[in-house]
């Protein structure tokens, strides 16, 4: 868990490196029980990423439709708002995925 902490922090430091990157689901949940914060968004999607060969990430999908749920759908970086926060001034932003149309 620590590992996956890290990554992820990495990651959303670094967005402008990812953004607009292209990758493949490789396995993928359906969340319809959310945690507090992404209530508004259930259910919802989260995938894992192949976006090089030896890179994985774990991400929400976003503006998907059921046919989107798939192994080896082609997916491009985005950058969105995270969650729901209780300060309006505060708005968490960092990297999803949207699915590639036609892919």
């Amino acid at each position: 868990r620590l590992l996956i902490d890290l990554i992820a922090a990495y990651i959303q430091k670094d967005i402008k490196a990812f953004v607009g990157k292209e990758g493949r689901i490789v396995s993928y949940t359906l969340i319809t029980a959310p945690p507090k914060g992404f209530k508004d968004q259930a259910p919802y999607p989260v995938v894992i990423v192949a976006v090089d060969d030896d890179l994985r990430i774990v991400g929400q999908l976003v503006d998907w439709e059921r046919e989107h749920l798939r192994i080896g759908q082609r997916v491009a970086v985005v950058v969105r708002r995270i969650y729901q926060t209780a300060q309006d001034a505060v708005i968490p932003y960092g990297v999803k995925f949207k699915p590639i149309q036609g892919a």
